[in-house]
């Protein structure tokens, strides 16, 4: 899967993107800085990475947002193209609208730097097959403004259209629902805070962030 791993200033996860990439898809996977103006030819995936985006100036995410790479990610997304956002890159997808809600300060106002436990809402999308519902997983978060938030409208839609696909089993910020990752209604973009791509090898202390990757190796080249 051909997957390009978005660099902002102030990223620092953009290298276990790539190598989680190129480890797991078997993936030709490379680095984009977010002044290009154009993806990669025939790139299936875009990975927005964790870190702190302009210095999380603002908002965290909000300056990313507007970085010249994310018309492209748009156009890209909007031609069912595959994108993730993780930490940082999950704030970018709220900032540009490619998901809904918004990501504030962690409830108790502490930098949350642990692993913890999340629960598989669904198993049934790109990039979550290699699961089974109501699965278990171990993952690392590292984040300060993680805390997912919305307007009960908001809420109501995502909950209705089973649009959360992971919860924390045990919210470690105040995340309303207890949400940990979230899909847009088409089902191919994907903001989560949790770090998988830190959960790949044993030697790391955890595998379960494998499947997710593994789920995506499956759906092939988007159109």
């Amino acid at each position: 899967m051909k997957t390009a791993v978005i660099q902002f200033p102030g990223s620092n996860c953009d290298t276990d993107a790539l190598h989680a990439a190129r480890m797991t898809l078997d993936a030709d996977a490379t680095f984009v800085w977010h002044a290009e103006e154009g993806l990669p030819k025939d790139t299936e995936l875009v990975f927005l990475p964790g870190g702190f985006s302009y210095g999380d100036h603002l908002r965290s995410g909000a300056i990313a947002a507007r970085s010249p790479i994310m018309r492209a990610v748009k156009a890209h997304a909007a031609r069912g193209g595959y994108v993730l956002g993780v930490c940082n890159g999950f704030q970018v997808l709220t900032e540009s609208g490619l998901l809904p809600g918004a990501l504030s300060r962690n409830e108790g106002l502490h930098f949350q730097c642990r692993t913890v436990q999340l629960r598989v809402e669904r198993a049934d999308t790109a990039f979550s097959s290699a699961y089974t519902e109501g699965q278990t997983l171990s993952i690392p978060i590292a984040h300060g403004e993680g805390s997912y938030y919305a307007d009960p409208a908001t809420m109501s839609q995502l909950e209705g259209h089973g649009q959360v696909v992971f919860r924390y089993d045990g919210n470690p910020n105040g995340s309303l629902n207890d949400i940990a990752g979230i899909v847009n209604r088409r089902g191919n973009v994907l903001g989560m805070m949790p770090h998988p791509e830190r959960a790949i090898e044993a030697l790391l202390g955890s595998e379960d962030g494998r499947g997710l990757f593994e789920s995506l190796s499956t759906v092939g080249v988007s159109k």
